[in-house]
């Protein structure tokens, strides 16, 4: 990690989320929804950290920025990082359309129940 990680708000916490997710993949599957993740990472990174922390759902690389760009997503950046990261959040989309934002996660581990709870009231 690097120095300050833990004192960056939206930093800290990335991979209990990503891996309540996946603890909880099982459960949006059978509502029938699709998960991905999104991250500045590169390819590389991200499939080393899904291969680490058994992550079923698809990281997808916003390494260009294009999306964090277009959406505005709220960034931090760490000075051994040359690229800005995403502060830990969640967006609900049904049709391409933005339907719900969970921002900012707190507590990062408990995000996919909080989700997987909007979603199952929400039908």
């Amino acid at each position: 990690m690097p120095n300050g990680w833990d004192q960056i708000p939206g930093a800290r916490g990335c991979t209990p989320e990503s891996c309540s997710y996946r603890d909880l993949y099982s459960e949006f599957k059978e509502l029938g929804l699709e998960l991905f993740g999104v991250s500045t990472q590169t390819p590389l990174e991200q499939k080393e950290f899904s291969a680490r922390n058994n992550i079923p759902y698809e990281i997808l690389s916003d390494a260009n920025l294009d999306l964090t760009r277009s959406l505005r997503l709220p960034t931090f950046t760490v000075p051994e990082v040359s690229t800005p990261m995403i502060k830990r959040l969640t967006i609900v989309t049904k049709g391409g359309t933005i339907q719900k934002v969970f921002y900012p996660v707190f507590p990062p581990d408990k995000n996919a129940e909080q989700v997987l709870n909007y979603l199952r009231n929400s039908r």
